[in-house]
């Protein structure tokens, strides 16, 4: 019996349909990222920085689009097994795989296009982000690490971007908070994900070869390394401060208690997809507010 021909399994009622459901536009919030390089460097409301910044979110939004859903293809088998991911448009065969290749293809066709016509970094960024995700489809996700490494690379990826597309330089502090942010979330996930499969964790191949105690090493150095770079950052940075508040300073402390909030949300193993944690705890979101408003005030006054 083919993959597309075996039975529905029952899931949720869908209220939108399923190519829609497949291309996962609930996991789009995390392409805000491309929105961070421009933040940091005081940018963000120019037109043309915005407008850059907007062309870089679509092109993530479809780019991404087309890795989901050829990822869900490779995984079918897989995602059949698993409590909730069997209810994937494709796993569940709402969604035929010759429709949904055909799919991936047009939204890398778009995500390319639209990405070299705004600026060619950004295109050549898009490029760099499909073949590191199509890579560990096919291959890097049964090697321990290195299925981190490329996962994490793909919220890096991101947060370049939104600097590539408007020609802001990257500096090094923001690249080691972004990268080690990255993998301190990719590392919980798979923590969260291991803890919550328990006995059922050998099914999904990203798991089958990490130990918990193994990941919590992971994150809890990249945790480490995150906030000492932010606070190098808030230190180092050359803005004027006003009325003669450290505001970057101050931003220390909310963000340190936004990662420390997400770090205890990962060891009571709630911590699944990176957007489904900021969405759902309305604590991390405060502290989320409470962070940008001084990181506003320092770079944009």
């Amino acid at each position: 019996m083919s993959s597309e021909n075996l039975p529905v399994p029952p899931g949720p009622a869908a209220a939108l349909p399923a190519w829609l459901r497949a291309v996962r536009p609930k996991q789009w919030v995390k392409n805000v990222l491309v929105l961070a390089a421009p933040l940091a460097a005081g940018r963000l409301f120019e037109p043309a920085v915005a407008i850059a910044s907007l062309w870089a979110f679509l092109s993530f939004a479809l780019v991404s689009a087309s890795i989901y859903l050829f990822n869900d293809i490779r995984d079918i088998e897989a995602d059949r097994q698993h409590p909730r991911k069997r209810f994937r448009p494709i796993a569940a065969g709402e969604l035929s795989i010759r429709s949904a290749y055909l799919l991936s293809a047009v939204c890398l066709a778009g995500a390319l296009a639209l990405g070299f016509w705004a600026q060619p970094a950004l295109g050549l960024t898009l490029l760099i982000y499909w073949a590191c995700q199509v890579g560990y489809s096919l291959f890097w996700k049964h090697q321990p690490i290195i299925d981190l490494a490329m996962v994490a690379a793909g919220f890096l990826l991101r947060a370049i971007a939104g600097g590539v597309a408007s020609g802001i330089p990257l500096s090094q502090w923001f690249l080691l908070v972004a990268a080690f942010g990255s993998l301190f979330m990719v590392a919980g996930k798979r923590y969260s994900e291991l803890r919550d499969l328990g006995a059922e964790a050998g099914t999904r191949a990203s798991l089958e070869r990490y130990t918990d105690t193994y990941l919590r090493l992971i994150w809890s150095v990249s945790i480490g390394v995150v906030i000492m770079s932010y606070s190098l950052w808030a230190f180092d940075v050359d803005l004027v401060p006003l009325w003669g508040v450290p505001w970057t300073a101050i931003s220390i402390a909310p963000f340190t208690l936004a990662i420390l909030r997400y770090a205890m949300k990962i060891d009571a193993g709630d911590a699944g997809a990176p957007e489904d944690v900021v969405m759902s705890d309305r604590i991390l979101q405060i502290l989320g507010v409470l962070w940008l408003i001084p990181v506003t005030i320092a770079v944009f006054a």
